[in-house]
């Protein structure tokens, strides 16, 4: 077990009243926990300053590493209330694996995965209250960042990094649910390209898809769906926020395989249980091409995205410069409903976790 993070509680605590009115339409990153998890590290002390406090704003100098070289990264996982109130993590070891790994292409100090592990379960424990109970698909949103604080103008690592967590109460991040989405394939902009970011959790690359977001809102779509760097000749990699998965007529759940895209939690645990639900977990390229004319021809059936805030959500249609297409009948698929409730079921405790994936923290 990492060194715990002591508990310094806040005087200033949201209301009962206050945080009852929050958890009954939380919504996505609107509302936040009472306290917060932080360290800091150097190269001379390592990590240090471990501890719980008061949610609060940063005080950084204009010169601040990050805020001129985008030296950050992040995680996201959430925390489920189980029907007889404990509270549980899902896969919680993977993210802070994957936060290890941001780090080293981030120049960033690697956190152990116990400090990791600790510094969130600590949380958790000290805003217990704000875990929403069993309904629906509300959970409590951890969100575990590093940024580089030191006041230096130089190009090179930082030498003083913050990582914090903080934590938000959360509804579904789609409000239309399983009525699937529609993702818009960008000519125009792409992700990453073999040797760049594109394996990493950090903020710069989730800025860079801002404005590929508004494209596909601008062409009345929920998501972008990038393409590789090939562009519009090229495969399908991901969309903004959630790994791509599909199913084929013959059984199998293919998606786009690693080395520019994000490994997610979510993509790795669907790819896991593929087999359980009668499907053969593919990881290969898939070319905008071969989807289209699978979507035509039947070849391809359902297809659907996966990733920590978005869980399994239907895809029903693609839309592109000078053409639209439906996948199936435009309605979510069977098997991808299917797949949705079975990690739903294991992440809120309703059905056994074969797996041992689930980690218990109150």
């Amino acid at each position: 077990m990492g060194r715990a993070f002591p508990l310094l509680r806040t005087q200033t605590p949201a209301s009962d009243a206050e945080r009852s009115a929050i958890l009954s339409d939380p919504g996505f990153g609107r509302y936040f926990t009472d306290h917060m998890a932080s360290a800091a590290w150097t190269p001379a002390d390592g990590w240090h300053d471990r501890r719980i406090a008061a949610l609060e704003p940063y005080s950084l100098h204009p010169s601040a590493a990050v805020l001129h070289y985008a030296q950050e990264i992040f995680e996201g996982l959430k925390a489920y209330r189980h029907a007889d109130g404990s509270v549980w993590l899902f896969r919680p070891e993977q993210n802070a694996r994957r936060f290890q790994r941001s780090a080293r292409r981030l120049a960033l100090p690697e956190l152990p995965e116990e400090d990791f592990l600790t510094s969130v379960e600590d949380l958790i424990r000290a805003d217990e209250a704000w875990v929403p109970a069993t309904q629906g698909e509300q959970s409590l949103y951890i969100r575990p960042f590093m940024f580089a604080s030191e006041a230096f103008l130089g190009v090179r690592p930082a030498e003083r990094v913050i990582y914090s967590v903080i934590a938000s109460p959360a509804g579904p991040y789609f409000p239309s649910g399983v009525s699937g989405v529609t993702l818009w394939v960008s000519s125009t902009y792409t992700r990453a390209a073999p040797g760049g970011t594109g394996e990493a959790k950090c903020g710069g690359n989730y800025a860079a898809s801002l404005a590929a977001q508004i494209e596909a809102r601008e062409h009345g779509c929920d998501q972008v769906m990038y393409l590789d760097a090939a562009g519009g000749a090229g495969n399908l990699e991901e969309s903004g926020t959630m790994n791509l998965c599909l199913v084929t007529a013959d059984g199998e759940l293919v998606t786009p395989g690693l080395g520019t895209i994000l490994e997610g939690v979510t993509r790795d645990t669907v790819l896991a249980l593929a087999g359980d639900l009668g499907l053969t977990p593919v990881e290969r390229s898939l070319s905008l091409s071969e989807v289209r004319a699978g979507a035509e021809n039947g070849d391809i059936t359902e297809v659907f995205a996966a990733g920590t805030a978005a869980v399994v959500t239907p895809v029903v249609g693609f839309k592109g410069d000078g053409y639209h297409f439906t996948i199936g009948d435009g309605t979510p698929g069977k098997k991808t409903l299917e797949i949705r409730n079975h990690v739903l079921d294991i992440h809120y405790g309703r059905t056994e976790d074969t797996y041992g994936w689930m980690r218990r923290v109150i």
